[in-house]
């Protein structure tokens, strides 16, 4: 009995060691996590403006450090990183640090009236700035792009994958040819009643009347950009602040009438370029077509395809479980050798 006494009081030591240095190490990591700095004579959150040879500046915010760092591109054109601040809540917990940033144009960083800077190059070497600034490199960068930022990123990987450690591109398709071909198919699952109704707004082009908004809001919106009963505040205050000289210019007066500059992009034939690891993801009730996120996984060299079966165009939101958990798993996997 005395032995099995000391046995249990044994036990219970190493059990008690263990759950100490567990504590130990993890507030060794959230120490190490939020120690970071800044250039400049005093701390900003993280925020730097980076100033860009054009002479205008953009804004990044970091959270974090750790060799895994993930550089965030926003949406659009012409949208902004806050409908991405739910990243805040899982790569944290993750040991992830992540930039969020504005490209320019966009409402935290310079805003100019100037349409020869709305090129796919341009944003390319603006990315390629701001890496160099923020001293990312092959070892540490992983590189996200959500919808037209998965565009931009495409193309800066195919310019500069010697730079980057691997490549996340997120609920877009490799052409916009592709974009506006789904687009259709999604319109004509639409009430008959319904798409009458949008067509004869748009053969006005009267495409700010509230009600056509609304209705395309209620009736495209809700099924295919966000499924969330109630759209979450970041988003909402995101896109309201989106640039519509930028986003028209490139895009198009809205989802359904692409005639923007990006009307004819396409990178299909370029994607057996690319050799850094890459994660496409792709959603069910996505407004791209989740079949092309799942070719561009097949058609890079190293490729991984991520599914969210409950997740639209945003399933960072509307499928966020299985969505950040991917993404996680996915750095992690480059991170450690085992993708």
């Amino acid at each position: 009995m005395k032995k099995l006494f000391l046995a249990l009081i044994a036990i219970s030591v190493i059990c008690l060691a263990s759950c100490c240095d567990s504590t130990k190490k993890s507030i060794d990591y959230a120490s190490k996590y939020v120690n970071f700095k800044t250039d400049g004579a005093y701390q900003m959150a993280g925020i730097q403006m980076i100033q860009l040879k054009e002479g205008y500046k953009v804004w990044t915010k970091r959270h974090g450090n750790s060799p895994m760092k993930v550089l965030l591109l926003h949406g659009g054109p012409g949208a902004t990183h806050e409908y991405m601040e739910c990243f805040q809540s899982f790569f944290p917990k993750a040991n992830i640090e992540f930039y969020e940033y504005d490209q320019l144009g966009s409402a935290y960083s310079d805003q100019p009236s100037d349409k020869s800077l709305w090129t796919i190059d341009r944003f390319v070497e603006e990315v390629e700035q701001v890496r160099i600034k923020l001293g990312l490199n092959k070892d540490n960068f992983y590189l996200f792009g959500s919808s037209w930022g998965g565009i931009l990123a495409m193309e800066y990987a195919h310019k500069y994958q010697k730079n980057m450690k691997g490549l996340i591109i997120s609920n877009m398709t490799a052409s916009f040819e592709s974009c506006r071909n789904y687009n259709q198919v999604l319109r004509s699952q639409l009430d008959p009643e319904v798409l009458k109704t949008l067509q004869s707004y748009e053969k006005n082009n009267d495409l700010e009347n509230p009600k056509y908004v609304d209705m395309v809001q209620k009736e495209f919106y809700n099924r295919h950009i966000c499924r969330c009963k109630v759209w979450p505040e970041p988003v909402v205050r995101g896109f309201a602040k989106i640039n519509p000289e930028v986003y028209v210019y490139m895009q198009g007066p809205s989802e359904f009438i692409p005639a923007g500059t990006l009307t004819n992009w396409t990178f299909w034939d370029r994607l057996k370029d690319l050799s850094v690891p890459t994660l496409s993801i792709g959603a069910k009730y996505d407004s791209m077509n989740p079949k092309e996120m799942e070719k561009i996984s097949k058609d890079v060299q190293h490729g991984r395809f991520l599914y969210c079966p409950n997740g639209s165009h945003l399933s960072m939101w509307d499928d966020q479980e299985v969505y950040m958990n991917g993404i996680t798993k996915f750095i992690k996997d480059v991170y450690k050798g085992d993708f």
